[in-house]
């Protein structure tokens, strides 16, 4: 029996308890350790080993973080880590974590960089030849004030979401129209131009959003990021989802597309989508898992938004017969895996998604999370 693989994710998505249960479905034994700063996060509980990470760990900088990370790797003899949390710190420290013996599945720092920022990202995907919706990165009401204009001379409406920040937070839709009490009931993601163009006068926006893997929106107001915000039409309609598994030089290996239209949910191997995601992938070596995500202007898909890591919907591909967390592991460890030439068999596959019940651990004193406490690394 082969030896167990000893695998870490770091602070990560709730939604990961999925990629968590691919990674037992493997051939070969694996052990999944996971840290967070929530002792209630359902990662923690779906982990062999689950345990907290340092209350601050962004407190004496990236660096920090990445010495707390190098001697978990260490102490615990990590075989692979999947970091979220400080992607950018952990990728520009590879050769440390390789001298460990930990291979690291993320892209190069190169490309984790690149998109960063969601304005940078928007130039790096233009730079690739690949379409994007018209935008504008503003900081000023007079900015703002242009951009939604410009937008709403088109017939569109505008939308705004921080530079840098993931799953959705602080995204918004522009309204002209007053608030009134019909906004009181339900789901309503829209706001006032004016209310944002008297917040970005009064600095009360935090631009950056969500710092780099930060669990929760950075402060606003005196003292916090300057406002920082892209401006765009609102593209509605169904969206796709394309999961990418990549080589370690960035040479695609498989990639699909995942369909969503209200519940209704699907996959594509469409061209339209698989080739600008290749072509993405290959100009900024993007190794690993990555996701693109595209919606249609004006009848053409055009990309909205790039994530360098593993996608929380990830999962849903095993419809396909496709275990992509375990492959990307494969990968760190120095094999290949082999895909058909053709891709998946994606056709009649049709799916929804309902809410399910995971556990977490029992409250414990500080310190104590850990269901491996006690273990030696030679045991896991």
């Amino acid at each position: 029996m082969s030896a167990p693989v000893r695998v870490w994710l770091n602070r990560t998505y709730a939604e990961n308890v999925f990629f968590i249960e691919q990674l037992r479905d493997a051939p070969r034994p694996v052990v999944v350790h996971a840290t967070h700063g929530d002792p209630d996060s359902p990662v923690l509980a779906a982990a062999d080993h689950g345990a907290p990470e340092p209350a601050d760990p962004a407190a004496d900088g990236y660096a920090g973080y990445v010495d707390y990370a190098l001697d978990y790797c260490a102490r615990h003899a990590i075989d692979v880590f999947v970091p979220q949390l400080h992607q950018l710190a952990i990728a520009l420290a590879r050769p440390e974590f390789e001298a460990i013996g930990t291979a690291l599945v993320c892209p190069p720092a190169t490309a984790i960089a690149a998109f960063t920022s969601k304005a940078d990202g928007y130039a790096a995907i233009a730079g690739a030849g690949l379409p994007t919706p018209p935008w504008w990165r503003v900081r000023t009401p007079a900015e703002l004030w242009d951009a939604v204009e410009r937008i709403e001379g088109t017939g569109r409406t505008a939308c705004l979401k921080p530079t840098a920040g993931a799953g959705g937070a602080g995204f918004r839709v522009l309204t002209r129209k007053p608030y009134d009490a019909r906004r009181l009931v339900g789901w309503d993601h829209r706001v006032q131009v004016e209310q944002v163009a008297a917040a970005l006068a009064g600095g009360a926006l935090a631009g950056g959003a969500l710092a780099e893997g930060a669990a929760t929106p950075a402060e606003g107001g005196p003292g916090g990021e300057p406002a920082d915000l892209l401006v765009m039409p609102y593209l509605d309609g169904p969206e796709v989802s394309v999961d990418c598994l990549a080589d370690r030089d960035g040479n695609p290996l498989t990639a699909v597309g995942r369909t969503k239209e209200g519940r209704r949910r699907g996959f594509t191997t469409e061209e339209c989508y698989l080739e600008p995601v290749r072509r993405l992938v290959r100009a900024t070596g993007m190794a690993y898992l990555s996701n693109i995500q595209f919606r249609s202007l004006d009848g053409r898909p055009v990309v909205i938004d790039v994530n360098t890591r593993p996608a929380a919907g990830l999962h849903q591909l095993r419809l396909c017969g496709l275990n992509l967390p375990w492959d990307a592991v494969r990968l760190a460890l120095g094999e290949r895996p082999r895909y058909p030439g053709t891709g998946p068999d994606v056709r009649g596959i049709e799916y929804t998604l309902v809410p399910g019940i995971q556990p977490v651990l029992p409250h414990r004193a500080a310190g104590r999370v850990s269901s491996g406490a006690g273990v030696s690394p030679a045991q896991v």
